[in-house]
């Protein structure tokens, strides 16, 4: 298929009545699993890109408990509210998230205790 340019695309759009048009947008939408706002603010290509770079929210996911297991369930209960029998469920149930939506640096402390205490998990 021949790439179309922007005046080529513009024109095309142009000849098209708007419920024509609106019919474009919804396939576009459910093609490229995207909103049209989205796309007129990142563009079609940047936007996933520019998603990644500006990541503030991380998911700290417990993968394993691994041989130490109270004392990952000790580091779940100290991270998080939980009481000992969810953070029990927590730690047997993985993987599971832990934090969610936890800033870069409270994410990678997590990390770092739970790995210290025998867990293996993943920052998100």
């Amino acid at each position: 298929m021949a790439k179309l340019s922007t005046e080529e695309l513009l024109s095309a759009f142009k000849e098209m009545t708007i419920i024509e048009l609106s019919e474009f947008v919804k396939e576009f939408e459910e093609t490229f699993d995207v909103t049209a706002a989205a796309v007129a603010v990142a563009g079609p290509a940047g936007g996933a890109a520019a998603a990644e770079e500006e990541q503030t929210e991380f998911d700290v996911v417990l993968e394993s408990a691994g041989d130490k297991k109270i004392a990952v369930i000790k580091e779940v209960r100290a991270l998080t509210s939980l009481g000992l029998k969810e953070a029990k469920e927590v730690v047997d149930s993985a993987p599971k998230a832990v934090l969610e939506g936890a800033a870069k640096e409270a994410a990678e402390k997590a990390k770092e205790a739970l790995e210290a205490a025998g867990a293996t998990v993943t920052v998100k």
